[in-house]
């Protein structure tokens, strides 16, 4: 297992996603460098080399809304002329995609091109949930398809030590501003670091405070940037969704 590196291309893929099938990628974000409020022991891309809750100071790395319109407009003329048609064309990327200042214009410009070149794909994000304080960021997220929004522990001090927030991202806000956004789904990546019972009581309370509409769990299939995190087995994964479906009523599939 090795780390991936860095989008560098604004529109990447297709890619076949555990959690969305044939799905499009998205960066909104610097290429040359991951842009994140997180800096999770687990991610795929590495360390966060720039931290920061607010991308102001690195507009000038960041793509244009005419920019990212153009290459989804052609990215999806190529993959027209192949005969393919992706399922989701999902904000991912380099870091956090709500982080960009123009969000909810690209959003609209994406669902512009999307209706126009591939009417049957969803729009999606994976978010870290850190921003969806911001009155602008929901409703932004309230435009696209899907909503999927990582919560990984259900404390403080998990989140702590397994996220590694920016100075100014506050764990309780974003279980409380969560709970303002409409229907979404919740991601959980469990690791031998965050899935003993105590953590995933926590956890689980957490998600009865939400009442996401899914959740998905899963492990590392990549190496990850913290050597001595290791994935949890597939029972356990499976033990946890149970769990879920049994005390929340919410369903809960594991990828």
């Amino acid at each position: 297992m090795v780390l991936l590196s860095l989008q560098k291309a604004i529109v990447y893929g297709p890619i076949s996603s555990r959690r969305l099938g044939c799905s499009l990628g998205l960066n909104i974000l610097p290429v040359a460098y991951k842009l994140c409020t997180l800096n999770c022991v687990y991610c795929q891309y590495g360390w966060t080399k720039a931290f920061a809750t607010d991308a102001s100071s690195h507009i000038s790395d960041l793509p244009g809304v005419e920019d990212v319109a153009l290459a989804l407009r052609e990215f999806l003329l190529k993959l027209r002329d192949a005969d393919i048609i992706p399922s989701y064309i999902t904000f991912s990327g380099n870091g956090e995609p709500t982080l960009h200042p123009q969000f909810e214009e690209i959003v609209d410009a994406v669902k512009k091109v999307r209706d126009e070149l591939a009417p049957e794909a969803l729009v999606a994000i994976l978010s870290n949930s850190t921003t969806v304080g911001d009155e602008f960021v929901r409703r932004a997220l309230d435009k696209l398809d899907l909503r999927v929004m990582k919560v990984d522990c259900g404390e403080v001090n998990t989140f702590a030590s397994y996220n590694r927030p920016c100075t100014g991202v506050d764990f309780e806000e974003i279980v409380m501003d969560l709970r303002k956004l409409s229907g979404f789904s919740v991601q959980s990546l469990f690791t031998n670091l965050n899935s003993d019972e105590s953590s995933i009581d926590k956890w689980i309370e957490v998600l009865k405070t939400l009442k996401p509409h899914e959740v998905q769990v899963y492990t590392l299939d990549r190496s990850a940037p913290l050597a001595e995190l290791e994935p949890v087995s597939k029972d356990k994964l499976h033990e946890i969704a149970c769990r879920v479906r049994s005390e929340t009523g919410i369903p809960a599939e594991v990828y």
